[in-house]
């Protein structure tokens, strides 16, 4: 492939470069697919309806977030296990976002410590939060508190884990499982088994400190379960322990929205978690027209971002900003922080574009002016429809 001009041809070289248990891993979904082709499809069922004789001379891609800017409406999604795609994946993935400008979500299934993630990166970082055990959760956020992350994202619909099937008939897992047809694959993968024999296998960094070492949190993670009965009388608590600004993740609901907001937190972020959990879940951008009507808090967006006019149309329909996971990623597997570095040029260059051929001059002032959907995106709109006919 000659030099990747988009983000499906990282995603062709990270393919090229993992074995198939690893790309399976990054790519799946939960059962079926359908909600992987769904995230997609709500995006291409949108159309831009430019205006012309603008004066598009000059562009301005930039936004802020409570006030901090951000060179574009992106930032990186928290994402497990990014040490399996490449060595101190999660520290490439923070130092490219700081060189952008733009925020890093730490996982909490990350494979770099919360404490070296803020040694190596200078930008803004925010923490994503598991609720597998409380008194993990506790150690999780003041140790985030400690080393100067700015934002918490709770994330709420991992509750139990999804059933995806590509990890299930991979026996993908950590520690990884052997068996005569990983080592296969591995071998005809040579760049990717060199650099982890050379590094080690990756480990989940944030539970390896002396805190996490009691029986019983050592039990709840053996176990990969999530605490299930984690439920709205709780996120007081997380509310009173963490002092900044709180993101609820996992959001499809406008009510839930709503009652977010109204128990404190900051902002809520619409996610399906990229199609990994409820295989027929609706998409976020489908949800997200009804749940800027509720809340004036700011509304993020994850699943199915591929391309900068993803970006733009989601900022069109109310979205302050959205995270990319998947597409930074693909960079990552691919090439490293140079791949990561990659996709955010490919993204921020295609949202610039995009604000050109619409006739936009600024992100700031996008609307759902500049879209045409044909009634084909909003489940909730075309019911009204219905009931009024």
């Amino acid at each position: 492939m000659n030099k990747p001009v988009n983000v499906a041809d990282f995603r062709a070289l990270a393919r090229k470069r993992l074995p198939r248990m690893v790309f399976d891993y990054l790519e799946g979904g939960a059962e079926d697919e359908r909600g992987l082709q769904h995230n997609r499809q709500v995006f291409d069922d949108v159309r831009f309806q430019p205006r012309r004789l603008v004066d598009i001379s000059e562009r301005d891609i930039r936004t802020t977030i409570f006030g901090k800017p951000l060179s574009a409406p992106i930032i990186i999604a928290p994402t497990g296990l990014n040490g399996v795609l490449w060595h101190e994946g999660d520290l490439a993935l923070a130092r490219a976002a700081a060189r952008f400008g733009i925020p890093f979500i730490l996982s909490t299934a990350s494979t770099a410590s919360i404490e070296a993630v803020a040694g190596a990166a200078s930008g803004e970082l925010w923490f994503q939060l598991y609720v597998v055990h409380r008194k993990l959760a506790e150690q999780l956020v003041k140790r985030a508190l400690s080393a100067g992350y700015t934002t918490l994202v709770l994330t709420t619909d991992v509750g139990v884990n999804g059933k995806r099937e590509r990890d299930i008939r991979n026996g993908f897992s950590l520690p990884m499982r052997y068996s005569a047809r990983t080592v296969i694959d591995g071998v005809l993968h040579p760049r990717w088994s060199c650099d982890l024999l050379r590094h080690g296998v990756p480990q989940l960094a944030n539970f390896a400190s002396n805190e996490a070492q009691d029986a019983e949190l050592q039990a709840a993670l053996m176990s990969r379960q999530m605490d299930a009965s984690f439920a709205w009388d709780d996120l007081a608590w997380l509310r009173d322990m963490w002092p900044h600004k709180l993101f609820i993740k996992g959001i499809s609901r406008a009510d839930d929205a709503e009652r977010c907001i109204a128990l404190g937190a900051d902002g809520v972020i619409l996610s399906n978690h990229g199609g990994r959990q409820l295989d027929s879940a609706i998409a976020p951008l489908e949800a997200l027209e009804s749940t800027t009507a509720r809340i004036s808090a700011p509304v993020l967006l994850d699943s199915g971002v591929r391309r900068g006019s993803d970006v733009v149309k989601a900022v069109a329909m109310g979205a302050k900003s959205v995270l990319l996971g998947r597409a930074t990623l693909y960079g990552l597997a691919a090439a490293g922080e140079q791949g990561v570095d990659a996709v955010l040029e490919i993204m921020k260059d295609e949202i610039d574009r995009t604000l050109a051929q619409i006739g936009c001059p600024s992100i700031s002032n996008l609307s759902k002016d500049y879209l045409w959907t044909g009634g084909g995106i909003s489940l909730e709109r075309a019911c009204h429809a219905e009931i009024s006919t």
